[in-house]
């Protein structure tokens, strides 16, 4: 089975008025859907938009592991596991938050800052909190908390590459256009797969986030 979310059809948050623009793709906060509380381990996938000096404010996690990916600009982060960091495009952060932690992430730059942030349930609560940055991430990403695996696919137009075997799919379009079994996605849409293998074909120049995953 596939289904295709538009970006057009994701859910708005954030406070515009303080530089935070938010799209998301699960429910969340108070955008309730019982049916699109979760796919697979998956719980949140958030497009965030912050301009400069904009920012969350400390806030608590807990038992979820939580995976950024930034698009443009520099997002700093500080949590209270003494873990600091700027992440830059092509890196990806890591923030284990299991029995808990707070932390503060910030667009400390000129320029403005977009990130896509997924939220994953472990598959065994509680544990000390860890963190992570890859820098340049350049191969699969495996986290064995949550039974997933993440790919960063850089397509050129023509490639195409073809999508992990899994219980789970979840591909997100970052940049870039792409096909998949005849439908066109475009920056900011998704699919979700369940037990299907097909192939991924870039129609430009393109950049994917894809999500293989087990049944929790």
């Amino acid at each position: 089975m596939i289904r295709i979310q538009r970006a057009g059809d994701r859910y708005p948050g954030g406070d515009p008025g303080a530089g935070i623009e938010t799209r998301h793709a699960l429910s969340f906060g108070p955008h309730y859907d019982p049916d699109n509380l979760r796919f697979g381990a998956l719980l949140a996938c958030n497009e965030e938009r912050l301009r400069p000096g904009a920012g969350f404010d400390e806030h608590p996690h807990a038992h979820t592991e939580i995976v950024t990916w930034v698009v443009e600009g520099e997002l700093t982060h500080a949590d209270t596991a003494g873990h600091t960091s700027v992440v830059r495009p092509g890196d990806l952060q890591h923030l284990s938050a299991a029995g808990g932690v707070r932390h503060v992430e910030r667009n400390d730059g000129d320029a403005p800052l977009t990130f896509v942030q997924m939220w994953l349930a472990p598959l065994s609560p509680g544990g000390d909190p860890s963190y992570d940055v890859v820098r340049g991430l350049s191969a699969p990403y495996e986290l064995p908390a949550a039974g997933a695996v993440l790919r960063a696919e850089r397509l050129a137009a023509g490639e195409s590459t073809e999508l992990p075997a899994a219980d789970f799919t979840y591909v997100h379009v970052v940049r870039g256009g792409v096909s998949l079994r005849g439908e066109a996605l475009s920056p900011g849409d998704a699919a979700r797969l369940t037990g299907e293998t097909v192939r991924l074909r870039a129609t430009a120049d393109a950049e994917v986030l894809v999500w293989a995953m087990s049944t929790p």
